[in-house]
């Protein structure tokens, strides 16, 4: 199984990629990691000398001078040590930055069958939670296990020159630990792969929850939803109860062992001391600090192997992502600007799901400045239309033009840009009236959103919020109505001055004063420019010049208001019983 790998290196090496940009501070961090090797072993030496040729003869003057060395060393240690970590955090804290960068820019360009699959909590752990896990391989886990690995490799080879019987007795209890950490390794990357799968769980089961609160609560759906979430709390518990376990085990076996290093070191050399054989007290002292040195960086390396583990993990998850080809294809090279508003649907088929068409080849013209109405049942296919149009989504066969052009020729940001789109599920920011209106437009000016909302009359509702403009409507627009988010939706598609506009249920969930106000607007705006509008409510589409009457994907009906009551079809039917209905409600 490839979970049982105890590390990927072809994934390590492609990580290792996003360094390239900030090669100078690798080699620095690297460079300190030598440096501090080095360092490591200048304090045992140092000790042991003090001892013997000071501490032991009484000599105090030769005693400070190892004093100031050792102090000397200790300052060196510290800038080092100092430089190592600051650089290392700055380093992973750059790629972070970069993957992340990457990835929402990716994610941005997804088709939307892709968002319409994928789980919304577990994008947000992919672009947040295990990006930031990854900043940890180069924070705490990479530079920290090479510098502890060159460590103990300067630590051993200054032992063995010291003296091979003392060096002897610390090597025979490498083994020991150096197989329990190779386990240690193996269970414990399985181990956070089931944490970070948990992980993601709980943030789209919490995610979906606080959205959906208002349906849970309606439908006195708590105790349930808390008994699943209890589940799922409980799954991720058990995963890291499972990483608990193992650290439980090794750290113990790798203490003992080093305890037993030392124990052995004091016997044998304190022994050889005493007899006056060639092993000196300081010697001993020193072998007990190179020991702790030694075992200590291997017990941690096992700890950083395990931030290393999840950083690898998480890195994995967010490449699934980067490899990801979902993304619409912009191949196009022609801008759309100023257009005249021409729209042609040729013979287009289209399906959400393989073997399931939505869209059975349509047909349709669009005159420039005209107005039509998309009619039809839910599920009759007349949304797909306006996403087919913006190119959310790759139709199967057939083409659509706009200008006599083919919109995959046009660039994606170019054919959006024209196209204005109101629809009937407002999504609003947690940010300022203006800055949903203008999305951050900069080209847009405040006079200008101004001065559109009189001219659809709006400003008096605007006008009374408190800070107008300013207002902050909270995440997903709670703070207004949906008549209002509506209203603002609106506007924001007005003041884009878009070439064609799109009305999708725009007047579904209004009330009959924001619906005459957007009606009169809908007028003025739509005066000598296409305009599409799929409307449910067959009384605001009187006035279109073509109405389209679709059922099952098909279309099955055209022509204006007027000549579709006299054909006496499905409009007229559909018409008849939304007007007995409306009268029954007015009685």
């Amino acid at each position: 199984m490839a979970s049982a790998n105890a590390f990927d290196f072809k994934l390590f090496k492609r990580l290792l990629g996003f360094t390239n940009p900030y090669r100078l501070v690798f080699y620095f961090v690297a460079f300190t990691a030598v440096i501090l090797s080095a360092l490591a072993i200048l304090r045992p030496y140092f000790l042991q000398r003090a001892i013997d040729e000071s501490i032991l003869p009484r000599d105090p003057s030769g005693l400070i001078y190892f004093v100031i060395i050792m102090i000397g060393v200790l300052v060196l240690e510290v800038l080092f040590q100092f430089s190592f970590i600051f650089y290392a955090n700055w380093l992973g804290q750059h790629i972070i930055k970069d993957l992340r960068i990457g990835l929402f820019n990716l994610m941005m360009r997804f088709k939307m069958n892709y968002f319409d699959t994928s789980s919304v909590g577990r994008l947000t752990t992919r672009a947040v939670n295990d990006i930031e896990t990854i900043s940890s391989i180069f924070s705490q886990g990479l530079f920290m296990i090479i510098a502890d690995l060159l460590k103990m490799a300067a630590i051993a080879a200054f032992m063995l020159y010291q003296s091979w019987r003392l060096s002897l007795i610390v090597f025979v209890i490498l083994p020991v630990i150096l197989i329990a950490t190779r386990l240690f390794q193996r269970a414990m990357k399985v181990a956070f792969e089931e944490v970070r799968a948990q992980v993601a769980n709980l943030n789209s089961f919490v995610q979906e929850r606080i959205t959906g609160m208002k349906i849970v609560q309606v439908f006195a759906r708590e105790q349930t939803e808390y008994q699943q979430f209890f589940a799922i709390n409980e799954k991720h518990k058990k995963a890291w109860i499972k990483t608990v376990w193992y650290n439980s085990i090794f750290f113990p076996i790798a203490e003992m062992a080093s305890s037993v290093a030392i124990g052995l070191l004091v016997w044998f050399g304190g022994l050889n001391a005493a007899a006056n054989g060639v092993i000196t007290l300081g010697l001993v002292v020193a072998f007990i600090e190179l020991a702790q040195m030694l075992f200590r960086p291997l017990r941690q390396i096992a700890d950083k192997f395990n931030t290393l583990q999840m950083g690898m993990v998480a890195a994995k998850r967010v490449f699934e992502i980067l490899d990801t080809k979902a993304h619409i294809s912009d191949q196009g090279t022609r801008v759309l600007k100023n257009t005249k508003g021409a729209i042609v649907f040729k013979n287009v088929c289209f399906s959400y799901v393989a073997g399931e068409q939505v869209i059975k080849d349509i047909s349709f013209t669009v005159q420039p400045g005209e107005t039509i109405a998309i009619v039809g049942a839910t599920g009759a296919g007349k949304s797909t239309i306006i996403n087919l149009l913006n190119r959310f989504y790759e139709i199967n066969s057939g083409d659509i033009l706009i200008d006599g052009i083919s919109i995959k020729d046009y660039t994606l940001e170019s054919l959006r840009n024209e196209i204005g789109v109101v629809l009937q599920d407002v999504f609003l920011f947690a940010d300022t009236i203006d800055n949903n209106i203008r999305l951050n437009n900069e080209a847009i000016s405040a006079q200008e959103i101004q001065n559109a909302a009189t001219q659809i009359g709006v400003s008096k509702f605007i006008d009374s919020l408190p800070g107008k403009f300013q207002y902050n409507v909270k995440e997903r627009g709670v703070m207004l109505s949906s008549g209002q988010r509506q209203l603002i939706s609106f506007l924001r598609a007005y003041v884009s001055n878009p070439g064609i506009l799109i009305l999708d249920e725009a007047t579904s969930s209004v009330d009959s004063y924001s619906e005459q106000m957007i009606q009169t607007a809908t007028d003025t705006i739509t005066k000598n420019r296409t305009s599409i509008v799929i409307a449910h409510r067959l009384a605001t589409i009187k006035k279109a010049d073509k109405i389209l009457v679709m059922d099952a994907g098909k279309i099955v009906e055209s022509g204006t208001h007027k000549e579709l009551l006299e054909q006496n079809g499905y409009y007229r039917t559909l018409y008849k019983v939304q007007f007995a209905s409306e009268s029954n409600q007015e009685n």
